[in-house]
This record gives structure tokens, C-alpha cells and sequence, in this order.
């Protein structure tokens, strides 16, 4: 497979061809995931057209909390592969110390689940996945939202 210019970025800058996806705890991946999955929303909101500042952070927020995350965790799953599906479930388990402040406990673990998953393709270079996997996401979650 061909690297795009990002993934050669991302081994050069971040030194991620040193690093086994599967060498990391799950919450470790979520952590990562987490801020990745945060960075490929703000963009895909960007790229909906230029908005006030407010507008564009309302609409990233609502995109990146636990319950918008659990129900992208549900519009995905049927596109994962095994590997994928065993990564998004040893997340969603994984036992965290925190728990939300506002918010469903079980919501928040299959977050977590996607979080995880995004960080285990991140640290492994797959980053066409993710937006692939993001995209379609968003597009379910989208259709999901107007019916």
C-alpha cells in the first residue's frame, strides 16, 4: 500500500513506526484516540463551510461527547473487520477509575470503545481508515439525527 503524505508526517515527526498498536493498554489507545478523533471532527466541521468560531466549537462539541462517540460506536460496526471489532471491544471493557460526571456509564465505556479504536489505527499508521471509518460515522449519525 502506498503512504499518503500525512502517514510518511506522522512516522517521521511523531516516530510512530516505532510503536506497536497492540503493545498499549486499551485506555492508553482511548487517550490518544481521543484526541485524534477530536482533530479529524473539528476538521470535518471546518470543511463544512466557514462559521463563527462559536458556531464551529458548538458543533465539534456535540460531536465529540460520550453519547454522539456510543452511537458513531453502534453506526460503525458493521464496516469493522475482526481485528477492528476486537480492538472496539477491549476498549468499551476496559476498566476505567473515572467515571462521568454527567453522563451514562455505558455510553461512556462504548466512547471509550471508539476512542480506542481510532487510537489503535492511529499508532499503527492507518490513518485513510480512520477518516474512512469517521466519515461513515458521521454520515450514519447524520441520517440517524434527520429521521
Amino acid at each position: 500500500m502506498n503512504k499518503t503524505i500525512v502517514e510518511d508526517l506522522l512516522e517521521v515527526t511523531l516516530g510512530l513506526m516505532n510503536h506497536k498498536a497492540n503493545s498499549y493498554s486499551p485506555l492508553a489507545l482511548a487517550y490518544i484516540g481521543d484526541g485524534v478523533y477530536e482533530m479529524f471532527v473539528r476538521t470535518y466541521v471546518i470543511n463544512k463551510g466557514n462559521a463563527p468560531v462559536n458556531k464551529m466549537h458548538k458543533a465539534s462539541r456535540e460531536l465529540v461527547r460520550a453519547s454522539a462517540q456510543a452511537k458513531i460506536y453502534y453506526l460503525i460496526e458493521d464496516a469493522l473487520t475482526d481485528a477492528e471489532m476486537a480492538v472496539l471491544k477491549r476498549g468499551r471493557n476496559a476498566k476505567s477509575i473515572s467515571v462521568p460526571k454527567n453522563g451514562d456509564v455505558t455510553e461512556y465505556r462504548h466512547a471509550t470503545g471508539l476512542e480506542a479504536l481510532i487510537g489503535y489505527l492511529y499508532i499503527d499508521g492507518q490513518i485513510e481508515r480512520i477518516k474512512e471509518l469517521i466519515d461513515l460515522g458521521l454520515q450514519r449519525f447524520h441520517e440517524s439525527e434527520t429521521k
